[in-house]
């Protein structure tokens, strides 16, 4: 069961005595999702809307925090949400249990509200 929160990440470092051409550079993050259920879990609810980021300071927290010292993240943008089948079931099974959490009346509702379409499932 794996999932993760995929995000398109601009970034700069902070050479020692160098000068880098160029001075920054793209790549993509995959911020592993916590289980659902356990301590974390919500970061989609908590952070995402439509399947964007409500909070870009905090998106690029969240990949900044997780990168070797030296590395400046310039902006992180969510591109989707990758997921295995049994991961997408927990979830759905998890959000199913308290919809009132969510403002909603269906876990596709849930989805849908806080991923738009950017849910991957592989």
């Amino acid at each position: 069961m794996e999932a993760a929160y995929v995000f398109r990440v601009r970034f700069t470092l902070s050479p020692r005595g160098v000068r880098l051409d160029p001075e920054e550079f793209e790549t993509t993050a995959r911020v592993p999702a916590a289980t659902p259920g356990e301590e974390g879990w919500l970061l989609f609810r908590d952070a995402l809307w439509r399947g964007e980021e409500n909070d870009s300071t905090y998106a690029r927290e969240l990949v900044a925090e997780r990168l070797p010292e030296g590395v400046e993240v310039l902006s992180a943008t969510f591109s989707e949400f990758e997921t295995d089948e049994a991961y997408l079931d927990a979830l759905e099974d998890e959000i199913g249990r308290d919809l009132a959490a969510f403002r909603a009346d269906s876990v596709t509702e849930v989805k849908h509200k806080y991923f738009g379409s950017s849910i991957h499932v592989r």
